[in-house]
């Protein structure tokens, strides 16, 4: 499966899903586990909606497993990798950089399947299937094939479209699509999968017409950069993204998690922030299923499985420096010291002295809870990442080596929020609109902070630095600075060239329980920017790609003009 010719032609396999025949899940209406064939499945609702369950979970795993943080976070600067993963740290992605490849592969295989789902049910659902449900399930599928495609195209640019996986088998001729007519064709879907989702889900997990409206408002956001004018941003889709974030926000019954710090407990999965989740199962002896993230991200194996290999990953010196509180102390430029009100900081990342109840440490065979982040009085440590780390399988009740069972938030209405915010400031310096300061103010205080005033002008750079912190080490920020780059090259090139990337030491007045930390940069490290432009923004075809179809390197063309 390391070609597009390739992922499409597995997406032709017969009933894929029974690949998740060993999931527990109640989100899963699992098919039987013998053979089955096209023919003779799909005769009833159970089974139309057993055909959809593969796409909330093994398909996107390639994605998830590592390429999320690494393209996500690691070249969007909120952390990094002191020693591994170098070619995304520091903007060098190339045709050969595993999680190019993996990235690319995952999302293609997305769509492959959703392909596959869509043209099956049509074709084979029985009498015994009710309209409505044949609708969802196809509009499930829709739903994924759009998600998939909006990475795509923010990542690579340029990319093809591709509704018909046997057709791609015996044309030769494919190409790329513009980005133009790729965003219409992601909303063009994302607007039919909405009028076929329901308002509730079929089952814990699955998506709904809410989830649809929320990426509709995502997409929308975008698109207004895409289709800008001399830096300004188109405002018919501006006013679509307010319009859509806000039904959600108002009519869907969702609502914020009180306490930021639950949203990353195992026990939340599914909880009533929640818009979009990857379901992950803690299934023995089945890879593919559980979350394989924890264990990339985990500082240390005594509070994993056995795994945890992230001892070298870290927040950035840049990202460290968002968190209101946390100020540049002295005249030298070297040292930031404080505290911080903002309760996400150790929700995302581990500080010396910070006590994680919900862990249990083993070291040497004594377990030792709440589990406490050590001191490393070097000259160089790490603010460790916390988010998505939910301890060893006696904290969760059954996890394994790279199986864990929390999900990976794929969208949460926090962002409709902040989306809201940002396309009501629109094209404006600032703002001062009542709704779009109530919205922002939602997420900023529930983080413990204070309310903005009602005379408080808002801008995009206060929208964005929110945004950088509540999604922090969920994959976002990448896609965020893409965005911005639709409409605002320069400024995005700035944010990025602005990140210290560079190692530092972080020190805690007192340990445990610290009052404040100083950070202060490792003296000896001197690589700390990258250098971003046009030529290394978008990620490279992966290699493996441009072998098997040479005419990705052809200029794109409009989808829409054949």
């Amino acid at each position: 499966m390391k070609s597009l010719k390739h992922i499409n032609y597995w997406s032709l396999i017969v009933i894929p899903i029974l690949l998740l025949s060993a999931c527990s899940q109640n989100f899963l209406n699992r098919p039987p586990k013998d053979s089955i064939v096209d023919a003779n499945f799909y005769q009833t609702d159970a089974e139309v909606m057993a055909a959809t369950s593969l796409l909330y979970s093994k398909v996107w795993f390639d994605y998830n497993d590592k390429a999320s943080f690494n393209l996500g976070d690691f070249r969007g600067g909120t952390a990094l990798s002191e020693y591994n993963s170098q070619d995304n740290v520091w903007f060098n992605t190339t045709p050969n950089t595993a999680e190019n490849a993996s990235a690319w592969m995952a999302f293609f295989n997305v769509i492959g399947q959703a392909n596959t789902a869509i043209q099956n049910i049509e074709k084979y659902a029985g009498t015994g299937v009710s309209s409505d449900i044949k609708n969802e399930a196809i509009g499930e599928a829709r739903f994924m094939r759009a998600v998939a495609y909006s990475y795509l195209v923010m990542n690579w640019g340029a990319v093809p479209i591709i509704t018909n996986n046997q057709a791609i088998l015996t044309d030769t001729t494919i190409t790329r699509n513009t980005i133009q007519s790729v965003w219409k064709f992601i909303t063009n879907d994302m607007r039919a999968a909405e009028a076929d989702l329901p308002d509730k889900p079929y089952a814990t997990g699955r998506v709904t017409k809410w989830s649809a409206e929320g990426m509709l408002a995502r997409f929308y956001l975008t698109r207004a950069g895409v289709e800008s004018s001399g830096g300004v941003r188109n405002q018919t889709f501006l006013d679509s993204a307010m319009y859509y974030s806000n039904r959600v926000i108002t009519l869907s019954g969702k609502s914020l998690v009180p306490n930021y710090r639950n949203l990353f407990l195992y026990n939340y999965n599914n909880n009533n922030e929640s818009l979009f989740e990857l379901e992950w199962v803690y299934s023995p002896g089945s890879y593919g299923t559980g979350n394989s993230t924890p264990s990339y991200l985990a500082y240390s194996p005594t509070i994993e499985n056995g795994d945890g290999w992230g001892g070298d990953l870290t927040a950035t010196w840049w990202m460290i420096s968002q968190y209101a509180g946390i100020n540049p102390y002295g005249i030298t430029g070297d040292t930031l010291r404080g505290r911080t009100l903002d309760q996400r900081l150790l929700q995302t990342f581990m500080l010396p002295g910070a006590s994680y109840p919900e862990i249990t440490q083993t070291v040497n065979g004594v377990d030792i809870k709440p589990f406490v982040y050590p001191n490393n009085t070097q000259d160089n440590s790490t603010a460790s990442i916390k988010k998505y780390i939910i301890g060893q399988s006696k904290d969760v009740g059954g996890s394994a080596v790279q199986n864990y069972p929390n999900d990976t938030y794929m969208m949460r209405l926090a962002e409709m929020y902040l989306t809201y915010a940002e396309a009501k400031l629109g094209n404006n310096a600032s703002t001062t609109d009542p709704t779009a300061l109530q919205y922002f103010n939602a997420v900023h205080t529930r983080a413990g902070l204070p309310a903005l005033t009602d005379t408080t002008h808002l801008t995009f750079d206060m929208i964005f630095k929110e945004r950088t912190i509540e999604f922090a080490m969920e994959g976002m920020i990448w896609y965020d600075l893409v965005r911005l780059h639709y409409w605002n090259p320069t400024k995005a090139f700035a944010i990025l060239n602005s990140q210290d990337r560079g190692l530092f030491a972080i020190y805690p007045d007192v340990y445990p329980n610290p009052t404040q930390w100083t950070f202060v940069k490792t003296s000896w490290s001197t690589k700390r920017y990258v250098t971003a432009n046009e030529g290394n923004f978008l990620l490279p075809i992966p290699a493996a790609e441009l072998t098997q179809a040479p005419n990705l390197e052809k200029p794109p063309v409009d989808y829409y003009s054949k």
